[in-house]
């Protein structure tokens, strides 16, 4: 059984990671975590350059035409570097909505802007409850003329404040069910009506609270068909959580090497620390961790790169990396002692990260509730 990656993926995340070791130090991570931006333009155009922002896109819309598993490879390497910025929300939020959604005119207008670095995008999803189901959605999208008026407030918007447009879910209609009635809108970013406010987080991220006062969109921004965007929200949530947990796996396997290297080098009692028992159970459970959340991860991103039914493998990806990366951070915090609680130290951002990673997109619980109804309990 061959569990490896294809020359092409092996080339990839060499080049990713020589590239953000190079251009993305843990200083510039940090500094993005107190800057209002939370990115820098530089590194932003340079990764466009090397054609990040259009991997996973067809060749005829800018992109690479490469595979969502290639995206994931990519992805691994972005979370072992922490990488900031409106990646995330751009491609694999944004980006994937309208190309699953939008019509042949919006994939032509935006999906090489996209590819080529020239825009920035934000999801405008979660509302007050923080929950990720069509009954949370209740933001108001009301007809008038050629135009939409949106109302309401989305929370935890990731990179609202620096985006060109927002694609914002509303409610367009109180159906039979709460899946009715859900039409999801491609909202310029400098509309009269939006206001942004940053939020204090955990990891430095920029998510941001979002109030819409009546903002004007056009009928021709709407993405999908009208009251029936909650299947189109259904299948980017599954890519987004295949794509989270390939960034979680790779701030874990960071966090193993970093905790190895010290064990190995620390000496304590006239020995290295990595000689106690103590110290080699923890970096035993946490390669199981490491290994284990690789292997559930690649095979959901296998399956969704292949077009396959993924609900059940996604889920249990995500209920296994969101506990196992906190574990394996915690471990590390341990084996480091109090030098790895120091906020100069490399640590805290990968715990930091772990805890902000968690509840997105469904915490370990909502996912076992995923496993279970599959499983058909």
């Amino acid at each position: 059984m061959d569990l490896g990656f294809t020359e092409e993926q092996e080339m990839l995340r060499t080049t990713a990671r020589d590239f953000l070791e190079k251009e993305c130090p843990k200083s510039l991570v940090k500094e993005m975590a107190e800057d209002e931006k939370g990115y820098t333009p530089e590194l932003w155009r340079k990764m466009a350059e090397l054609g990040w922002m259009g991997l996973a896109f067809p060749e005829e819309y800018g992109g690479m035409g490469m595979s969502f598993i290639d995206l994931a490879v990519l992805l691994e390497e972005m979370g072992r570097a922490c990488l900031p910025g409106p990646f995330f929300s751009t491609v694999v939020l944004c980006g994937f909505t309208i190309l699953e959604a939008g019509n042949e005119e919006q994939k032509r207008e935006f999906l090489p802007k996209i590819a080529n670095g020239d825009l920035i995008l934000a999801l405008a999803l979660t509302e007050p409850s923080a929950r990720y189901d069509p009954a949370s959605i209740q933001i108001k999208a009301v007809p008038k003329g050629d135009d939409y008026l949106i109302s309401g407030t989305k929370l935890f918007v990731e990179n609202a404040h620096i985006a060109d447009y927002i694609i914002c879910v509303t409610r367009t209609k109180n159906g039979a069910s709460p899946e009715e009635g859900i039409t999801i809108f491609l909202v310029d970013g400098g509309s009269a009506g939006i206001s942004t406010t940053l939020l204090k987080t955990i990891a430095g991220d920029k998510q941001c609270e979002v109030i819409f006062d009546n903002v004007r969109v056009p009928k021709k921004n709407m993405l999908g068909e009208l009251n029936k965007g909650w299947g189109v929200v259904e299948k980017l949530l599954e890519k987004a959580t295949a794509a989270l947990c390939a960034q979680m796996v790779g701030g874990a396997q960071a966090a193993l090497d970093m905790s190895i290297a010290y064990a190995k080098e620390r000496v304590q009692f006239g020995r290295p620390i990595g000689s106690f028992q103590a110290i080699q159970h923890y970096c035993a459970n946490m390669v199981t961790d490491v290994d284990g959340s690789k292997y559930v991860t690649y095979e959901a991103a296998w399956k969704v790169s292949n077009g396959l039914p993924a609900t059940m493998e996604v889920s249990m990806a995500k209920a296994w990396v969101s506990e196992a990366y906190r574990r394996v951070t915690l471990l590390g915090h341990q084996i480091h002692g109090s030098i790895g609680f120091c906020m100069d130290h490399d640590m805290p951002l990968y715990f930091k990260r772990a805890k902000a990673a968690e509840p997105t997109f469904g915490d370990a619980d909502w996912h076992r509730e995923v496993v279970a109804k599959q499983l058909g309990l």
